[in-house]
């Protein structure tokens, strides 16, 4: 009897806990707005400025709000031209990274940036400097291929990208 009451008691506190942690959230995890770049702000409103009571008990008007009155404009940023030529931490591309970067450019394949393209090269070099398989390659390259923002799946398949990034390292980077 002492040992089926135990368990009772273990199933109601569970359910019990169960019950109180679902009841802390409805679990969703979705925005219900957009942030937006724009600043508005709004006129002072024509009513009374509020009072305080002085030491000698008469009413004293307050400093009223002040709020600007001209709203912020959105900053936009400006587009990066194509031929830009430093990375994204600044040093300048060598004309082996710049050779590279152009045979991806004329088999169709367009990054981001610079570096992303880079650094899938650099990768493609060190896997076979370590004696990495073809598939081994093939299969973070395409992921790496395919996580670039400019990659668009509608132009080619990613295998097909991730395989253009070992061609072409093999021909022009790593050497």
């Amino acid at each position: 009897m002492h040992r089926t009451r135990g368990k009772v008691i273990g199933v109601v506190v569970g359910i019990a806990a169960t019950g109180l942690l679902a009841a802390c959230g409805n679990n969703d995890s979705t925005a219900t707005s957009t942030p937006t770049l724009t600043h508005t702000t709004t006129a002072a409103s024509p009513t009374a400025a509020p009072t305080s009571t002085g030491a000698t008990g008469q009413p004293q008007a307050s400093e009223p709000a002040q709020t600007p009155a001209e709203t912020a404009t959105p900053e936009r940023p400006q587009p990066v031209p194509t031929n830009a030529v430093p990375t994204e931490d600044g040093s300048k591309l060598t004309d082996k990274d710049k050779k590279f970067l152009d045979a991806l450019k004329a088999a169709g394949v367009t990054t981001a940036s610079p570096d992303i393209a880079l650094s899938i090269g650099a990768y493609v070099c060190q896997g076979i400097a370590a004696n990495a398989s073809d598939q081994d390659l093939m299969t973070f390259v395409s992921a790496m291929a395919g996580s670039d923002p400019s990659f668009d799946p509608a132009k080619m398949p990613v295998e097909k990208a991730g395989r253009i990034y070992i061609d072409t390292a093999k021909a022009t980077y790593c050497q």
